[in-house]
């Protein structure tokens, strides 16, 4: 595919990341972060990310930090926006980068739940806009979802999917744009029952997390839930879900267990406790444990 200027604005921890994703397959990277100290590690960030990974570090060399955000999209043929989950802060953004980018330039925001037509909802010209949802790491998980709304054009897409398939992602394209489109509503429908069971008293966190790891979550890698379901037999998953599918928690909103976490101070690992208590060595280990597994699925699916 032919080079392309990518422009990203936000340097946090998807913004970089998806900044060398783009950067590896030899695009020009202009990434807008306005604080100074967080734009200066920018580079220093994705040339240690490259070397743990066993690769050219001079990657780093196609991306540009930039202070403003006419600056980094000035020139963009793709714009993706990659900032807190903030509604008003994002129809802010596109507001500005419509005004600041080429009339070609193609408009995604990254957001992992926030519907897109109320994103761009104040755009002039929605036909070019729509969401690209990366995932944590974006240089290493190759799943992108190209979320359509009811305004964007069906050429668009097409452009954004053959894009990031030749940087070697896997995208998928979602048709309706509903919240948290299709990845985390089925991560969060999970999450759901797995608070209640702990709230319920039924198991701890660790016990759930045990269960996951060791049963269903080890075949999830090559069986998808609709792929396990046909092959155990749809008439099996009938039978299961008209026993068990009434009895599953049906909370509307966040479960009280985890607005008292969050409430008390319990925020996770960044906190030292969540739903399970962290120390620091334990912290460094799962990170470890989560990035070398990712490392042996990239590995795999190079040979």
């Amino acid at each position: 595919m032919t080079q392309q200027r990518i422009g990203i604005i936000g340097a946090g921890l998807m913004g970089h990341g998806i900044a060398q994703a783009f950067a590896v397959a030899g695009h020009r990277v202009d990434i807008q972060e306005p604080d100074p100290g967080r734009r200066a590690g920018i580079l220093g960030h994705v040339r240690r990310n490259l070397q743990g990974l066993g690769m050219d570090a001079a990657a780093a060399d196609w991306i540009r930090p930039c202070e403003t955000l006419e600056d980094a999209v000035g020139h963009a043929d793709i714009v993706i926006e990659a900032v807190p989950e903030d509604l008003e802060l994002k129809q802010r953004i596109f507001a500005a980068v419509e005004a600041a980018a080429p009339a070609h330039a193609l408009l995604a925001s990254n957001t992992s739940v926030i519907p897109i037509t109320r994103i761009m909802e104040r755009l002039r010209d929605k036909t070019r806009a729509m969401g690209t949802h990366w995932w944590n790491p974006p240089y290493q998980i190759p799943l992108v979802e190209v979320i359509q709304t009811a305004d964007t054009a069906d050429a668009a897409v097409a452009a954004m999917i053959d894009l990031l398939t030749a940087i070697g992602k896997m995208p998928v394209h979602v048709r309706k744009d509903v919240p948290g489109f299709i990845g985390n509503r089925l991560q969060h429908a999970l999450w759901r029952e797995a608070i209640a069971l702990v709230q319920n008293g039924v198991c701890d966190a660790e016990t759930v997390d045990t269960v996951v790891k060791a049963s269903f979550g080890r075949r999830l890698a090559v069986l998808g839930p609709l792929e396990n379901a046909d092959l155990v037999g749809t008439d099996l998953a009938l039978a299961v879900h008209e026993h068990v599918l009434p009895d599953l928690d049906r909370t509307p909103g966040p479960l009280p267990l985890l607005r008292d976490l969050v409430a008390s101070g319990r925020l996770g690992m960044k906190s030292g406790a969540g739903f399970r208590t962290w120390t620091e060595a334990q912290r460094t280990e799962t990170h470890a444990r989560l990035a070398a597994h990712l490392r042996r699925l990239d590995d795999i699916e190079r040979e």
